[in-house]
């Protein structure tokens, strides 16, 4: 029976999951919306997997994202890390050469410099909307324009006009402004395509070394506007992976593969976790100063595992759990 490496990114807007068989190529691949549920969504993800691909040998399982440690504890996965290391991992698989990540999603968008094959810098945004995805979804919305037209409708702009994108409540301002003074809606379109790489690159890539080849990952790569404009703004070509919106769960399932490899067994629960019961406990604890918030995960009525404190006294009962 043939072996394959599951990854499993859960971020913020969305939860992806992927295949790989043992030679790497992805052989699965499914988008779902987290909606605020990402024990629900990551159980709904593997049902759905199992209904498609039937019972697979599944040799080892990674997780990424910001829902990572809650999904590795609800699978058991056999490898939890960060997106910096998994879309460079990724990134390195696909162009063994890249030397600039540039990655933008629902959220959150980070940059990566790499150098060699290893990661030298790198920077991320989590709190102004102006550089990600949602931002273009919310000013698509206002023009009533379906966001799978947006870049396109943006390549057709002759007339440069200037949005502001230092930030997000100042730039949708600006574009009312800009249609009240009669600018058609292309040139307003890639306006805001220009303004999103500008904030993109004075928050992320200000002293940044960014160097060729650069790969565009994340959900917003689909965007043809948003690649234009940083191909004019960096004077480099931008390189857009075949599985550009899944390159995290890509990493995390690559870096599974190896520890898997290394180790000889995998921690994988398999895929009948989606009929497990799940759910979350909030604990105080009251045992020093700090008042750790304590999150405890429950298992068909069972505490399986706790994170959230700074001593250890908490999280360091999960090998006393399961």
């Amino acid at each position: 029976m043939k072996k394959y490496y599951l990854g499993i990114d859960v971020g913020s807007v969305s939860t992806n999951l992927v295949l790989l068989d043992d030679q790497g190529s992805l052989v699965y691949r499914d988008y779902l919306k987290t909606m605020g549920q990402p024990i629900k969504v990551v159980q709904e993800g593997l049902k759905i997997l199992k209904e498609r691909m039937g019972d697979v040998s599944i040799a080892g399982a990674g997780t990424t994202g910001s829902g990572r440690k809650l999904a590795g504890i609800m699978v058991g996965a056999d490898v939890v890390k960060n997106e910096i290391t998994t879309h460079a991992v990724a990134a390195l698989d696909t162009n063994p050469a890249v030397n600039t990540i540039l990655e933008i999603g629902g959220q959150d968008s980070k940059i990566i410099i790499l150098r060699d094959g290893i990661v030298s810098d790198f920077a991320m945004n989590t709190v102004c909307a102006a550089g990600t995805g949602s931002f273009l979804d919310r000013q698509a919305a206002r023009l009533q324009i379906p966001i799978e037209e947006f870049g396109d409708l943006a390549l057709k702009s002759t007339t440069e006009v200037r949005v502001a994108g230092r930030c997000a409540v100042f730039a949708e301002s600006d574009m009312i402004h800009k249609q009240q003074l009669g600018h058609r809606v292309e040139d307003i379109v890639y306006g805001l395509c220009q303004a999103l790489v500008r904030n993109y690159l004075n928050n992320l890539g200000k002293g940044k070394d960014i160097k060729p080849p650069v790969m565009f990952q994340g959900g917003v790569a689909a965007n043809r506007g948003i690649r234009e404009a940083f191909r004019r703004e960096l004077g480099m070509e931008i390189e857009v992976p075949t599985h550009y919106d899944v390159m995290g769960a890509i990493g995390a399932a690559l870096i599974a593969r190896e520890a898997v490899k290394s180790r000889g067994i995998t921690s994988f629960k398999g895929l009948d976790v989606s009929q497990c019961r799940f759910g979350v406990r909030p604990i105080d604890c009251g045992g020093c100063a700090n008042m750790c918030e304590i999150v405890e995960i429950i298992r068909d009525g069972v505490g399986i595992a706790c994170w959230g404190d700074r001593c250890g006294k908490w999280s360091s009962r999960v090998g006393k759990y399961a």
